[in-house]
């Protein structure tokens, strides 16, 4: 009887450790399969999360549609009080800004203003190319539109400056002095500072503009043509030349027209300088038909004086 019941004990003591063990590796099982489904899940979370970036990346306007269904966009989209401006909104302090807008306005020419819809366009492309934040973007080509339409010169030949000497870094600064976005020599025209609070607003980027602006236009009336301008701007007046500096702004500078007309122009193209202008075939075959008449005359004369 002894026997029979140990015999049955140990029976039920097996049978409750297989199930045990069962038990534990079945919840092991499915445990791992658990861990692997998060990590598939995590993994292909990851990828999607950098596949999108990289499309945001290199197509900005889906991220606008991204915003645009937002449910947050219409906080988004709600003009900000003058509280809530970034500090790059309010750049100015008040005696510059009063400055500005006591300084006379010359009109502009309107087509070399163009319109609204082409200063987006411009924004847009500058945007992609030199990897701004849209928002700062759009304040350095407004400030630059501004300053155009003030002191009557192209904006985009201020923009195409911009972009050569600074690439658009408002704190760019140069191993001899020159600072900003338009790479001003402060020391030298302290007196284009005065106004504005002096030469420590040569990195505040409206001040910056305004006074590289009035700098290239002061250079441009002196030399009488863009390039002779861009060649003082440089620093080469005195020199046979300027290193390519004023093909590289004017190859920018038509990009950037091309831009704002509305043609199809690669943000990722690499950064052609204007090429120079081709001898013109007709002004040599005018110089040889001068050259018969004289020589004709010559012969007329002559036979004149032997009679």
């Amino acid at each position: 009887m002894l026997n029979r019941i140990t015999s049955a004990m140990r029976k039920a003591a097996k049978q409750s450790a297989r199930q045990v063990i069962a038990h534990s590796t079945a919840m092991r099982t499915t445990n791992n399969k658990v861990v692997a489904t998060a990590r598939h899940a995590v993994m292909a979370l990851g990828l999607t999360a950098i596949a999108t970036l990289a499309l945001m990346f290199f197509k900005p306007e889906v991220a606008e549609k991204i915003q645009a269904i937002s449910p947050f966009s219409d906080a988004v989209a709600a003009a900000p009080s003058d509280d809530d401006l970034s500090p790059i909104a309010n750049l100015m302090d008040d005696p510059a800004s009063a400055a500005i807008e006591d300084a006379p306005v010359v009109s502009a020419n309107p087509a070399m203003l163009g319109t609204d819809v082409q200063q987006q366009r411009v924004t847009q492309w500058i945007s992609k190319r030199y990897r701004v934040a849209n928002d700062a973007t759009n304040m350095l080509v407004s400030a630059a539109y501004l300053t155009a339409k003030e002191i009557n010169l192209d904006p985009l030949l201020i923009l195409a400056v911009m972009a050569i000497e600074s690439r658009f870094n408002p704190f760019a600064e140069s191993p001899v002095g020159a600072q900003g976005l338009m790479q001003v020599m402060s020391k030298v025209h302290h007196d284009k500072f005065a106004e504005m609070g002096g030469t420590q607003a040569a990195l505040n980027p409206v001040a910056n503009i305004r006074v590289g602006s009035l700098i290239l236009k002061e250079y441009v009336s002196r030399g009488g043509s863009v390039e002779a301008g861009l060649k003082r701007y440089v620093g080469a007046a005195g020199m046979d030349s300027d290193a390519g500096y004023g093909a590289k702004v004017l190859g920018e500078y038509d990009r950037l027209k091309a831009v704002a007309s509305g043609k199809r122009v690669s943000a990722f193209a690499t950064m052609a300088s204007r090429a120079a202008p081709k001898a013109q075939p007709v002004v040599i075959q005018e110089k040889s038909a001068a050259l018969e008449d004289k020589n004709t005359q010559k012969l007329d004369g002559d036979k004149f004086t032997s009679l």
